[in-house]
């Protein structure tokens, strides 16, 4: 019953934060200096009369959230506005229905656009953690198990090399390095590749992940192994691990049954908050190599001051995150019971 409690618990604070983000989210763009139907257009040029149409169309005409408010563009005359055909509440149900609104610059609905882009980058990212995660676990626990001999000492130094490489610079390195020995260096996949059959067109996308998948295993290979080299160098010093060697249990039942679960906890918190934050922070892997993914999108419409499609992608990154984080609480319920709500 506990557990049950503690899960519950967690999973109203996140939908609360969640709730809470989409409030602040709104906000947040509406007390951005100037017009956005303006700052939207690429011509300065514009009239007010197409600007105020520009605004009736992306419901810029209407209060913010009564008709008394400073953040609106255009003033009211007439104060007996229904609260819901405000802009927040037009904007909540929207929402609530997947609509996030309309490109400024492209005229295009944002939930089309960020969700091609955001399967862009869950493949990109995804590929990467599970590789990073795997080689290293593989590494900390060697590290951990040969502790103060070479392979430790070898293990430690590459991954302390590998996490303090800055993303961009290592991008780059290895886009010079393809681009001399054959790699695709930049986009998805090869043009008229649509045209192929289906394993030939997923052989040409894995082809084009190589190189932004090698920049993201990479560096988060070595932060997981140096955690995990931390962590279970920690378990395997305490008095349990000592008893068990004494009964005679094997090193492999001792790593298996004892050590490596209680030593996955500080991994999993980190595991979780990368998931949620790489999602925002892939856009330095996706700008180098042209990779069509959310990070790249976020990039572009910072350029051109496209509001809705900045607002749809912060929602997505927060959401991203709340869940991550969500995720690495249940985790713990599972891996250590002691964790649980009062």
């Amino acid at each position: 019953m506990n557990r049950s409690r503690a899960i519950l618990n967690k999973t109203a604070w996140a939908v609360f934060t969640i709730l809470f983000v989409i409030v602040l989210n709104f906000f947040l763009f509406r007390i951005l200096p100037g017009d956005p139907a303006r700052a939207g257009m690429k011509d300065p040029r514009l009239k007010q009369e197409a600007i105020e149409a520009l605004q009736v169309r992306f419901g810029l005409d209407k209060p913010v959230i009564n008709c008394f408010d400073s953040l609106n563009p255009i003033k009211i005359g007439n104060c007996n506005v229904n609260p819901l055909e405000t802009q927040f509440f037009i904007y909540i149900g929207n929402l609530f229905k997947g609509d996030l609104g309309i490109s400024y610059d492209t005229n295009r609905p944002v939930s089309e656009m960020l969700s091609e882009r955001l399967w862009n980058t869950i493949l990109l990212i995804g590929a990467g953690q599970i590789l990073s995660i795997i080689l290293g676990m593989v590494f900390g626990i060697l590290g951990a198990w040969k502790a103060r001999t070479l392979v430790d000492y070898g293990s430690t130094g590459i991954s302390l090399l590998f996490w303090s490489l800055p993303t961009f610079w290592l991008g780059i390195v290895l886009l010079f390095w393809g681009s001399a020995n054959g790699f695709p260096i930049a986009g998805k996949a090869t043009p008229g590749m649509s045209s192929y059959p289906l394993f030939q067109q997923w052989g040409d996308v894995l082809w084009h992940m190589f190189l932004p998948t090698l920049t993201y295993t990479i560096i988060f290979m070595g932060e997981y192994t140096l955690i995990m080299r931390s962590s279970l160098v920690d378990v395997l010093s305490e008095d349990y691990i000592l008893t068990a060697k004494a009964k005679g249990v094997s090193a492999f039942q001792i790593l298996k049954d004892h050590a490596l679960r209680n030593a996955m906890l500080p991994l999993v918190t980190v595991i979780a908050i990368n998931l949620g934050f790489t999602v925002a922070g892939a856009i330095q892997i996706e700008s180098v190599f042209s990779w069509p993914g959310l990070g790249s999108a976020v990039f572009e419409a910072v350029e051109r001051r496209d509001y809705p499609v900045l607002q749809g992608a912060f929602i997505l990154i927060a959401v991203s995150v709340i869940l991550a984080n969500l995720l690495a609480d249940l985790t713990y319920t599972y891996l250590d019971p002691r964790v649980q709500v009062e």
